[in-house]
């Protein structure tokens, strides 16, 4: 169910959709053009399954979901029009997606994308979109559920959840658009996170002329490398019980001390670290000293202290070369234990490398090691890295990007982000100055991944996720302003609220810099209030 505090925030951004679609055509009788929509359409290899009317208020169910992507009802404030088909992308493959067409049409159009290995529609990015007046599309990245065995020996699915489905669902999603409101888009927009970052990115990268501006968090781009960094945690914590093994229960006495000896860097000690890229954590301050119980609830055997090292340290492969960043301090709080350090290994690096990097379901995650890691980036199946630094076509067509990524991120490091940004000003042979025309960066205090987190995490990158719709406060309608009236975020003011929950009582707000400042408390004032907060080089 949409919150009061949601539907009191739609009115601001709904008045400048009126005002913006003074021109548009307006659609008479709207559910019956609607539902004839499923016999009007003429989309080359597609079938439409259905077009239909849904009223505001009404509870929109998905009964035919894999059970993986199992989605409860959702209750949108607008009238809209849901359009379902399935288009072939290949003779081997297809994707699923929908097209969601508001009454309340701003001429906007806006993509959602995916997470994880999934095949599962965003429905709750869709239904935010559409409420603000976007004509929305989703699809379901070419197979349905979250597993990765439809990859199996179908290297067009492959195709499919690297780039195709995002593309195609654009491509035909924009020609939905026009025939139904008889007039094209006026601006296209992306928004994603996760797998959806990097899809944002891929499309920046290799179809730039797809999106005028573009939201992508916590991007899992070097794609191949982050699934073999997160399959080798496995490898370092070994089974529950084994000498290497970390309890849960250490793990909050490890967090606990990477907040004594790191919280207080940005100036206030208050449970979230500004800027874990100054956190060097040594866990040896946690081995047990003489006499206490080897590897108790609240220490560590010098065995366990190698493994958090191990942890927060870069991962190398052959040659030396580095295959991804550290894990970042500070994400030990917000699940990253249960995840990645659980004595198991990870479902989702397992399934990449079982079903696209070597076919083979009986492949064994516990051998993987530094030739894996060279064999699956080299293979680079369907060109899925989405590693190029080189945004300069995106730059030309006026493309505004705007990335973020939370700095607790318990499945994402953190610090691949920098490194992406500095790859492109390395590649583009841009300062920082030069690149905020078109390409900046935000990193979100206290953000596990794509939300939560206990900082000031409600930055408008999803519908449970926004305090306001004000441009200062919300990425998706900060890209807006800064595609059509050219100003551009210099922060992003995020909101931390009691309980977690939108609409409930505010705890603090804080700025969250620009990369590459930093957020520094100022040393005097109320360190809930953002002014007592600086970016600082």
């Amino acid at each position: 169910m949409r919150s009061a505090l949601h539907a009191a925030l739609l009115s601001s951004l709904v008045a400048a959709a009126q005002g913006a679609s003074a021109n548009l055509p307006t659609i008479g009788n709207f559910p019956h053009q609607c539902e004839k929509l499923v016999s009007k359409l003429k989309i080359e290899n597609a079938t439409v399954w259905f077009s239909n009317y849904v009223a505001a208020g009404t509870n929109v169910s998905f009964p035919d979901l894999d059970p993986t992507c199992a989605h409860a009802p959702i209750t949108l404030s607008v009238d809209f029009c849901r359009v379902a088909l399935y288009v072939a992308t290949s003779k081997r493959s297809g994707i699923s997606m929908e097209a969601w067409l508001p009454n309340n049409w701003s001429g906007r159009f806006l993509s959602t994308g995916n997470g994880g290995l999934n095949g599962c529609i965003s429905y709750d990015d869709m239904a935010y979109a559409t409420e603000l007046g976007f004509s929305t599309v989703g699809a379901n990245n070419g197979h349905n559920g979250t597993s990765g065995k439809p990859f199996l020996n179908s290297p067009e699915v492959v195709t499919d959840f690297a780039w195709r489905s995002v593309h195609t669902n654009v491509v035909v999603g924009k020609q939905i658009t026009e025939d139904f409101y008889h007039k094209k888009h006026s601006k296209s927009y992306y928004l994603g996170c996760s797998t959806g970052g990097r899809q944002g990115f891929k499309s920046a990268q290799s179809f730039p002329d797809d999106f005028d501006g573009i939201v992508a968090g916590a991007p899992a781009v070097d794609f191949n490398n982050l699934n073999s960094w997160s399959g080798h945690f496995y490898l370092l914590t070994g089974n529950v019980g084994s000498p290497t093994y970390v309890t849960p229960a250490q793990w909050n006495a490890v967090h606990a001390d990477i907040m004594a000896q790191c919280d207080g860097i940005d100036g206030y000690v208050d449970g979230i670290i500004e800027d874990p890229s100054l956190c060097q954590y040594r866990p040896e301050s946690l081995i047990c000293p003489p006499g206490t119980a080897a590897g108790n609830s609240t220490c560590l055997t010098g065995t366990q202290a190698a493994t958090v090292r191990a942890i927060f340290s870069d991962l190398y492969g052959e040659n030396g070369k580095l295959v991804y960043p550290r894990m970042q301090p500070g994400s030990e709080l917000v699940g990253a234990p249960a995840i990645y350090y659980g004595g198991r290994p990870f479902q989702y690096s397992s399934d990449w490398f079982q079903y696209v990097v070597y076919n083979n379901p009986a492949w064994d995650p516990t051998t993987l090691g530094p030739a894996d890691y060279a064999r699956s980036d080299t293979l680079n199946a369907a060109d899925i890295r989405t590693w190029s630094g080189d945004l300069s076509a995106a730059r030309n067509r006026g493309t505004k990007i705007l990335h973020y990524h939370g700095l607790q991120d318990q499945i994402i490091s953190s610090d691949n982000s920098p490194r992406y940004y500095n790859h492109v000003a390395q590649t583009m042979n841009l300062p920082p100055s030069a690149l905020d025309d078109f390409y900046r960066f935000f990193r979100i205090s206290g953000m596990a991944h794509c939300a939560g987190g206990p900082g000031a995490t409600f930055i408008g990158n999803r519908r449970a996720g926004t305090a306001s719709l004000d441009p200062d406060q919300n990425v998706l309608t900060a890209v807006v302003r800064w595609v059509e009236e050219g100003k551009a975020p210099d922060s992003i003011l995020g909101t931390a609220f009691v309980g977690g929950v939108a609409g409930g009582k505010v705890d603090f707000r804080r700025r969250h810099c620009k990369y590459p400042l930093r957020n520094t408390y100022v040393g005097k004032g109320d360190p809930k209030d953002p002014n007592s907060w600086k970016c600082v080089v």
